[in-house]
């Protein structure tokens, strides 16, 4: 299995219609490497080295730069629903009562945002990551499939929208939140997003707003 560099983790996400071309960049954004040439990767070392990697170990979620808070909403959507201001760079769980739970989030980088309203299809523990045709096209270096853990650049949770190729998140890059750096995908830091899967269930209704 191969062990890919944390930037990684911004390839999580598919590339859809909206996605820019790979040629307007001379330095892939995310991976700090020329677009002509092949990420860099670095094997792991087998059995022993996997086995120490415990992917529900305790130390794995990292604190977020934007801490999530209860704030005051007055918007139109009722209890249970999710709003994502790609713009404001945040997530609003409505809590009902005129309350939300506001948590910062990293979205799509230029070329790459949309809007929408989905509901929560599925929703995965420590999630494998297979990327999807669209992006083995635009970078065909990528492994088919990576495990579910610590290094997967999924985190620690995944909360898949409809039948879309996005997801809400998690992210081992605390760093990223409150950037317009991903693929499309809502990123979250592990912290937050254990917090949010504990709240929102499937079928849960999300509105992204651009």
């Amino acid at each position: 299995m191969r062990r890919f560099v944390p930037a990684l983790a911004g390839l999580a996400c598919a590339v859809t219609a909206w996605a820019a071309p790979a040629a307007a960049y001379e330095i892939d954004p995310l991976t700090r490497q020329p677009l002509d040439q092949p990420l860099t990767v670095t094997v792991r070392a087998p059995a022993a080295a996997a086995a120490a990697v415990d992917p529900l170990d305790a130390t794995v979620p990292k604190l977020s730069p934007i801490p999530r808070e209860t704030v005051a909403y007055s918007g139109p959507y009722g209890a249970g629903t999710i709003v994502v201001s790609t713009a404001e760079r945040r997530l609003y769980y409505v809590l009902g009562n005129g309350q939300a739970m506001r948590y910062g989030v990293g979205v799509g980088r230029p070329g790459f945002t949309w809007g929408g309203v989905q509901t929560i299809s599925m929703k995965r523990e420590w999630p494998d990551w297979r990327p999807p045709a669209q992006m083995i096209r635009r970078r065909p270096d990528l492994p088919r499939y990576m495990k579910g853990g610590p290094e997967n650049p999924l985190g620690a949770r995944a909360m898949y929208l409809g039948g879309s190729l996005y997801r809400i998140h998690g992210s081992n890059e605390p760093e990223t939140i409150g950037t317009a750096v991903s693929s499309g995908c809502i990123r979250m830091t592990n912290e937050d997003v254990m917090d949010l899967y504990t709240r929102a269930k499937v079928g849960t209704k999300v509105i992204v707003q651009r």
